[in-house]
């Protein structure tokens, strides 16, 4: 290993002496050398740290940061400070990296330095424990390998499993870290380098075992909930649209909330309409926008911004081939949320 390592693995951690021990080991066993891995304890009160002090006194690419409880984004941040990497490869206590994992990640981004950051696909476990819900989503991350795939949706979900992501460190910095503000971490940072222009892709190959359960910080903590969600996705849209004013494809349950969303911050265009293709609704009044067809949409406007908000297995693509063909531009004209 050189003395400044081409790969920093941030792997912050609290109380997971349980799941601890199997995390290190796949770092260990990985076939890229040239990394180190600093362990960031955020006040752990079983034997997590040991497990690591005990590790880095045989293994030198392994260290340890102790701090008080303080929380993810934190501890996140205080280990950031000290990854010497130029390369940084982000790792929970819980996951399983597997043995290629650093070193395809490594390969895939010197191999095209248009990326800012690159993932890999995962697999959800213990399959007994994966829902219907999240199988979908496995699903549908793991389709998601190209830039221009990821930017389209990044507006829908979280296109980018976090703790299988390895992200150029100037980057990252540039991006101002990590922030806590009460959603969710790890979207808030796709959608700043997103709006930075900043390409994201993935190894197509399952490199990370993404351990599910009700430990899990997305089930417990209040950054997760889906209203959460909606106010970091609102946030980074509204600077998205710049000057430009908001007009919803979708007056059903998707829709409804950001009707009333981005009429709370004033984004509404008028005259003010909402699409939907539900003929008993074709005509009513929607939270002050009245409902009108496909049909009755006018043509592309540089100050409005289209926002198709369904829910219905299929309806978005439908949206976006009929948006498509009469001369709408995605990521210009329109954007799918969820």
């Amino acid at each position: 290993m050189t003395l400044r390592p081409a790969i920093s693995v941030l792997l912050p951690f609290y109380n997971a002496a349980r799941t601890l021990p199997s995390a290190l080991r796949s770092l260990r066993r990985q076939t890229e050398a040239d990394f180190e891995v600093v362990c960031v304890d955020d006040g752990s009160e079983d034997d997590s740290a040991k497990i690591v002090a005990t590790l880095a006194a045989a293994d030198p690419r392994f260290r340890l940061v102790s701090r008080p409880h303080g929380g993810l984004v934190a501890a996140l941040n205080a280990g950031l400070e000290r990854c010497q990497g130029e390369l940084l490869a982000r790792m929970d206590a819980d996951d399983i990296c597997l043995r290629h994992r650093l070193q395809l990640q490594r390969e895939l981004l010197e191999r095209r330095p248009d990326l800012g950051a690159a993932g890999t696909l995962v697999r959800i476990a213990p399959r007994a424990l994966v829902t219907d819900g999240m199988a979908r989503y496995e699903a549908w991350l793991n389709d998601l390998t190209e830039p221009d795939p990821i930017a389209r949706e990044i507006w829908v979900e979280s296109p980018m499993c976090h703790p299988s992501a390895m992200i150029r460190t100037a980057r990252l910095e540039a991006a101002g870290g990590y922030r806590d503000r009460g959603w969710p971490e790890d979207y808030d940072l796709w959608l700043r380098l997103h709006r930075q222009g900043v390409a994201m892709a993935k190894v197509p190959r399952v490199l990370l075992i993404w351990r599910e359960g009700e430990h899990r910080l997305t089930r417990r903590s209040p950054c997760y909930q889906r209203e959460q969600f909606l106010r970091l996705k609102l946030h980074h849209l509204s600077r998205f649209m710049g000057q430009r004013r908001a007009l919803v494809w979708g007056a059903g349950m998707e829709g409804k909330p950001w009707l009333r969303a981005l009429d709370g911050v004033g984004l509404l265009a008028e005259p003010r309409k909402v699409v939907d293709v539900d003929p008993r609704k074709v005509g009513q009044v929607i939270h002050g926008c009245r409902v009108i067809t496909p049909e009755d949409l006018p043509p592309p406007d540089p100050s409005v911004l289209v926002i198709a908000a369904v829910g219905a297995p299929g309806a978005r693509s439908q949206i976006r081939a009929y948006l498509n063909q009469h001369g709408y531009v995605e990521q210009q004209d329109f954007v799918c949320v969820a």
